[in-house]
């Protein structure tokens, strides 16, 4: 057979496989015959391996997982795509040539913020991940299981994404839930909140402590994390006038949130059943809703899930310029984006997934549509769309490789609001550190997420 062939084949098998995504709408699992897919026409998580047909989009071979020579945990991040150069700048001069692999609120970023651009690189497929949670990935290919609410997950094996070839746009927001991103992380960042005033802003500075059970390749079973996703601490180091306010909250695989707030005026611990769905994070100036945090996180239940399909778009990736931690926030964020040359944007292939507010339920924004990388399920983007069916909130996230773990990630991420013209920048790494494999090498605390211990903590 010619390499023609070869090639042609390749594609109608990889076609064939996304075709069998859509079908069998009661099967809650993969076939056998398409998780032997995995690791052939698709990477190990699901993802074409082809390249795209005009070539910008290459094969994916592996990742580049390897950290550039003499590059240690805890020193700056290189930026190893630094010589490559802009194939295309995207404005509001050009943006209708490219409206095919823009989203809406891409869009409408691009026409209504003057001087807004997206700079577009060569597309480099560089994201991979351990050999264990490739393992686990294809066990969970014909065995993880949704519960019976098509809500919450029922059975799924640890260190590994539940739902690699999925069936439900519900399954492919879980893959994002549980992204792998090793088995926990200790930060300092920053959130930053734009002013149309114009002025200086006064960034507000956190510690996060995060543990994230389901990404221990320890452990096996959702019994063995005792069913957690994800904990998280989180504490203001400032400005002063909120120095030592506390975030608790443990994030379940199959039942809502649980949620404890500690002020400091107060000096007390209290639940916070309203720290979820559409509820605004306390003292972030009404910019940011609870299951807005990191591009989406707790309960899926107030939506109706479809996967819409694949596309090729432009999206945030490889962005180690971006998340350079020796610069500083003044010379980044300015009042109505940040500094467009930082950014760096490539053509992938992302799962589009649509959620729509289910019948009898309500939430501050009744259609989401998430843009899902296929080489990580990480949401890269989202349009946040309004009860009269306009875009409200446009969201992007900022990737890079984690080479210590190894893993692609992300931090920071942002929130445009189109309708005060304000946006938000959160979990930002300039002028902060993180520290990966803070829970592989024992450097947090369990206790620190109890919410007794934290009562006791309080108290005094």
């Amino acid at each position: 057979m010619s390499k023609r062939g070869s090639r042609n084949v390749a594609r109608r098998a990889t076609a064939a496989a996304i075709g069998c995504l859509f079908a069998a709408a009661n099967a809650w699992s993969a076939t056998e015959q398409e998780a032997a897919q995995l690791g052939r026409e698709l990477t190990p998580v699901g993802a074409e391996k082809a390249a795209s047909r005009d070539g910008t989009i290459p094969a994916w071979t592996g990742g580049d997982l390897k950290a550039p020579a003499g590059w240690k945990p805890g020193q700056t991040r290189p930026d190893p795509y630094a010589s490559d150069a802009v194939l295309y700048t995207i404005d509001a001069s050009n943006a209708d040539r490219y409206k095919d692999r823009l989203s809406e609120g891409q869009m409408a970023l691009v026409k209504t913020l003057k001087g807004y651009k997206m700079s577009v690189y060569p597309t480099r497929r560089s994201c991979g991940y351990p050999d264990v949670v490739y393992e686990r990935t294809r066990q969970n290919a014909t065995t993880a299981k949704m519960a019976a609410n098509g809500s919450d997950i029922e059975r799924a094996t640890t260190a590994g994404y539940p739902f690699p070839i999925p069936k439900s746009g519900a399954e492919a927001i879980w893959n994002h839930k549980l992204r792998w991103m090793g088995e926990g992380r200790i930060e300092r960042y920053a959130t930053i909140f734009s002013s149309s005033r114009g002025g200086d802003f006064v960034p507000l500075v956190q510690d996060q402590w995060t543990i994230t059970p389901f990404g221990n390749a320890k452990t096996r079973t959702m019994a063995d994390v005792e069913g957690i996703e994800t904990k998280i601490l989180n504490e203001v180091v400032s400005p002063a006038a909120r120095v030592g306010e506390i975030i608790l909250v443990h994030y379940f695989l199959d039942k809502p949130s649980d949620a404890w707030l500690y002020f400091p005026g107060q000096r007390r611990v209290r639940r916070s059943p309203t720290f979820s769905y559409d509820n605004p994070v306390p003292g972030y100036e009404n910019l940011l809703m609870v299951d807005q945090y990191p591009m989406y996180a707790g309960p899926l239940d107030r939506y109706d899930w479809k996967i819409v399909g694949k596309q090729e778009m432009v999206v945030p990736y490889n962005t180690f310029k971006f998340n350079d931690t020796t610069r500083k926030f003044k010379d980044i964020f300015g009042a109505d984006y940040p500094a467009r040359d930082l950014i760096r944007y490539e053509v992938h292939r992302v799962w589009k997934v649509e959620g729509n507010v289910k019948s009898g339920m309500r939430h501050l924004f009744p259609k989401r549509v998430m843009f899902l990388d296929e080489d990580t399920w990480m949401a890269l983007a989202a349009d946040l769309y309004d009860a009269q069916g306009r875009v409200w909130r446009v969201m992007e996230s900022y990737p890079y490789s984690a080479w210590e773990l190894p893993a692609c990630v992300f931090q920071g991420y942002i929130s445009y609001d189109l309708n005060v013209g304000r946006y938000m920048a959160d979990n930002m790494p300039q002028e902060g550190k993180v520290d990966w494999l803070a829970g592989r090498e024992g450097r947090i605390d369990a206790n620190k997420f109890d919410a007794d211990q934290l009562r006791r903590s309080g108290g005094r």
